[in-house]
């Protein structure tokens, strides 16, 4: 199970639940409620929230969860590590997904701490490979990482992706260990030259617009400093760490001026008590996608989120093909 859970996250204690506070919802910040009636400014403020907020591995798309996670929580009081994994996973299926089945193998692991950067140090220091996999397109690079390592946040993050063969689901990068054709890292079988070692991938239908290439989520670390929380409550923390879980979120994204659930801690008192409007829609035009995930530019993935956001909320016909393209 992950590890056995990172060694039961490298055998810390048990930290008491965050201060459980009721918080009055912020007014100053756009609602995405208060720009759907004006579409320009929808479609132009939906954008700059998603630019704000994703952030994929590099060179890459916007992942997702293909059909399911599993979310694992340590260090934490049972009852509160139950919470915790129940708000994501109720998340998750909100937006079609299977989760936190019984006996799943944690591919979201939930972590506790009262010393987030060497916490962390020494989190990273056992697997390092579980964070760096070794292969392109999978995960922010070196110097994100040692960003997550020695920042000072209250919550930290870092995800890991894999570009995936649309048509076949096989990786179209070589992790370490992978022999083409053995569906998993190596399986036994013995390669006989370069070419077994490689991904091989047909191609059905080039074009300079759209890739069969895809990514998909393969696991998710989150550490929680529990000294750091500021008086967040823990319906305020199960929101903010599932919009963490489920979407490549910009850990430095400047997000003031939305209405949106990573602002807790900026002031936990005035932030949301959970997952807004902008929040919940921008989950939803990334699980609601499509073929847009298809898309070769970066750029273009994001307009098609923002597309998929602004035209559920305004009820228009127009597709993500409309805007203009880089």
């Amino acid at each position: 199970m992950l590890y056995a859970l990172m060694a039961a996250a490298l055998l810390a204690s048990p930290q008491s639940a965050p201060p459980a506070q009721t918080p009055p919802v912020a007014q100053d910040p756009v609602r995405l409620e208060d720009v759907i009636v004006d579409t320009r400014r929808l479609e132009d403020t939906t954008e700059d929230y998603v630019d704000a907020v994703a952030a994929p591995a590099r060179r890459r798309g916007l992942a997702r969860w293909k059909d399911g996670m599993c979310v694992g929580v340590v260090n934490l009081e049972a009852e509160t590590a139950q919470y915790l994994a129940d708000r994501v996973s109720d998340v998750a299926r909100s937006l079609g997904l299977r989760a936190h089945e019984p006996e799943c193998h944690p591919s979201v692991l939930i972590v506790a701490t009262s010393d987030g950067p060497a916490f962390t140090e020494r989190f990273v220091a056992m697997r390092p490979r579980l964070f760096r996999v070794g292969a392109a397109g999978m995960d922010r690079g070196s110097a994100e990482l040692r960003e997550f390592i020695r920042e000072e946040r209250p919550v930290r993050w870092w995800h890991v992706s894999l570009p995936v063969d649309s048509e076949t689901g096989n990786p179209v990068v070589r992790p370490p260990g992978f022999v083409a054709g053995s569906g998993t890292g190596g399986g036994g079988r013995d390669a006989t030259s370069a070419q077994e070692y490689a991904p091989n991938t047909a191609i059905f239908a080039a074009s300079r617009l759209t890739t069969q290439y895809v990514d998909h989520l393969k696991r998710v670390f989150i550490i929680v400093d529990v000294d750091r929380m500021n008086g967040a409550s823990l319906q305020q923390l199960g929101d903010y760490v599932a919009m963490v879980a489920m979407a490549q979120v910009d850990p430095d994204a400047d997000t003031g001026r939305f209405d949106t659930i990573l602002n807790l801690f900026d002031d936990p008192s005035t932030a949301p008590t959970g997952l807004t409007g902008w929040d919940r829609a921008y989950l939803e035009g990334l699980y609601d996608l499509g073929s847009e995930t298809h898309r070769i530019n970066q750029r273009a993935q994001v307009q098609a989120v923002a597309a998929a956001i602004a035209n559920a909320y305004r009820g228009s016909e127009a597709a993500p093909e409309d805007l203009d393209q880089p």
